[in-house]
């Protein structure tokens, strides 16, 4: 994707707001285009934890034919997202509120393709809380370390929340934990703040 000058204007003003710390566009199109090719046409996907929109407002300018809601706890951040979203992206949904607490509303509650994931937090709360979002067959996918690490994501731990990996996918610098939802479980996400307390793994 051209770097336009809406998206210099985005990278920047995520800058000036302290939520973004890399100034290179250039940078944030390559991570969101890893994404794009790991996601299925057409499909609805939510950013877990979205922050300043990456990827998630760069992957649905990439990706026109995804429906795109982007999650964050913090009302600033949320502030951001709606501001830039209208610009970017005019159909992204912005939703602010915990992860744990968004996916058990049943407006979201099973009713994405995909979720995706950059700088969330540990393996074990990003999985939690994304499986509440995901169907039957959905992908979790997770912006990972330089070369990624299958250890950070046990099979055993994985299991229990219903999810089994499909491998580690790495296009340019961008390495991307694919995980499937391959046996939905209503106990997850546990209630606000437990995933992190209480980590599965």
């Amino acid at each position: 994707m051209p770097v336009d000058s809406a998206i210099d204007q985005f990278i920047a003003a995520g800058v000036r707001h302290d939520l973004i710390g890399d100034p290179e566009p250039g940078v944030h199109i390559a991570n969101a285009e890893a994404f794009a090719a790991r996601i299925d046409p057409n499909g609805a996907v939510l950013d877990l934890g979205s922050g300043a929109g990456l990827p998630g407002l760069l992957l649905a300018r990439l990706r026109p034919d995804l429906s795109l809601t982007l999650v964050d706890a913090s009302a600033r951040r949320c502030r951001f997202l709606a501001e830039w979203s209208e610009r970017l992206v005019p159909d992204a949904r912005v939703v602010h509120g915990r992860a744990e607490a968004v996916a058990r509303d049943p407006a979201h509650r099973r009713a994405y393709d995909a979720v995706t994931a950059r700088s969330f937090g540990p393996p074990a709360v990003t999985a939690e809380c994304a499986v509440g979002f995901l169907r039957p067959s959905g992908r979790l996918l997770v912006s990972e370390p330089p070369g990624g690490d299958d250890d950070r994501w046990p099979q055993p731990g994985l299991e229990t929340l219903g999810l089994t990996s499909r491998g580690l996918h790495t296009l340019g610098s961008t390495t991307i934990q694919v995980l499937e939802l391959v046996r939905p479980d209503d106990r997850f996400p546990r209630r606000d703040g437990r995933p992190a307390k209480r980590p599965i793994f």
